[in-house]
């Protein structure tokens, strides 16, 4: 295992822990003062569900010999993911720092979807009006070119 790596991917984990919270941060201030809060522990409550669903299942679906289409259950519930490398991915980092890294990312996915609806609804309310009054302006006919004569 090379250390530096490891650290550096120790990090970048804690880095994208805080992505997540920081959304909601985010999300939270283009709503109503009443959603904030709900956004907020939506977010959290989001963090431990996708974090037992893809230590049980959805790393080995991702991560493990399978089919074309999905993986397979090799890894499922976390067996064999161990402090050591698996070659397969990486020669020095452990893999179940892998694991976790991908999970981080498993888990800010939801909150970026949500966010990116949230956005869509509020931009189509705030564009409404204006979509609206395009099609009030007046067209002004092209003038007929002149015949000579």
């Amino acid at each position: 295992m090379d250390c530096g790596s490891t650290a550096w991917i120790l990090v970048s984990i804690a880095l994208a822990l805080l992505m997540t919270p920081g959304l909601a941060f985010f999300f939270g201030g283009l709503m109503r003062e009443k959603q904030v809060i709900n956004t907020i522990r939506m977010s959290i409550i989001a963090m431990g569900v996708i974090a037992l669903e893809w230590a049980v299942i959805g790393y080995s679906l991702a991560f493990s010999r399978g089919s074309g289409f999905s993986g397979g259950l090799d890894f499922a519930g976390l067996h064999g993911v161990a402090a050591q490398p698996y070659p397969a991915y990486s020669d020095h980092v452990p893999q179940l720092a892998l694991m976790t890294f991908q999970m981080m990312f498993a888990i800010i996915t939801p909150a970026l979807i949500s966010g990116a609806l949230v956005g869509r609804m509020k931009f189509r309310s705030y564009n409404r009006d204006s979509s609206l009054a395009l099609n009030a302006i007046e067209r002004i006919p092209a003038s007929k070119p002149a015949t000579g004569g």
